[in-house]
């Protein structure tokens, strides 16, 4: 594989082959929360990537200098530092988008994708490779909620970034806009990306451990996980 390729699929694995949030499952936890309204999740997709990109670039750029113990808290400094500037900003220039994400803006810190790519891509890769995988997994995870969150506020409100869609006298999936209509758009999405996979000939053996993980290929901990 050559280098403009090995690039470029640092870029798209996050999109679709290693999506945070339908294939790795992680980050469930907001993508639930939050994905009740298109413009939630369109705001706290694009949040988690702007800290994706800056701390991967950072934790890359500081790999070598980072001490080995240390690391996980070194990382949770860095990212810490990134989302305090994105919360700043929401509460300064997005006040909507500030109440309604909450509590779930902070969280970023804690994210499982966001120190999940540092401990196991950043902290491996020189600055470009991480910025990249950081964007591609940015887009991956925006996307999902995205899409989550404009099937919900139509289907339960019958609008789309708070634009009426759906005429008032049809009835609306009130359970949509509820935690147990966020579990069920999510196994939907999941069921569909499988089915895809299956019609494309791409799926893949589900195995436990490191067999079964996508990220497999580019992790250094192989075992560990066992």
């Amino acid at each position: 594989m050559s280098k403009e390729n090995s690039k470029l699929s640092y870029l798209t694995n996050g999109i679709i082959k290693e999506n945070p949030v339908l294939r790795l499952v992680l980050g469930t936890c907001p993508t639930l929360a939050v994905t009740t309204a298109a413009f939630n999740g369109l705001g706290m997709g694009l949040a988690a990537t702007f800290v994706l990109i800056c701390s991967n670039i950072a934790i890359s750029a500081l790999r070598k200098v980072i001490p080995d113990k240390v690391r996980l808290p070194a990382y949770i400094t860095v990212i810490a530092t990134f989302v305090t500037i994105v919360q700043m900003l929401v509460q300064a220039y997005v006040q909507d988008l500030y109440s309604a994400l909450g509590v779930y803006l902070p969280l970023i810190v804690v994210n499982c994708i966001i120190l999940g790519r540092a401990e196991m891509f950043a902290s491996k890769h020189n600055v470009v490779e991480s910025a990249l995988d950081g964007l591609g997994m940015g887009i991956g995870f925006t996307f999902t909620l995205l899409l989550m969150s404009s099937v919900r506020e139509i289907l339960g409100n019958g609008s789309l970034f708070g634009i009426t869609i759906i005429p008032e006298q049809i009835d609306r999936i009130s359970i949509m806009t509820t935690p147990p209509g966020g579990f069920l758009t999510f196994g939907m999405l999941m069921a569909l990306v499988i089915f895809l996979e299956t019609k494309m000939g791409q799926k893949k053996k589900r195995a436990i451990g490191c067999e079964g993980c996508p990220s497999a290929a580019n992790c250094q901990s192989k075992g560990a996980c066992n």
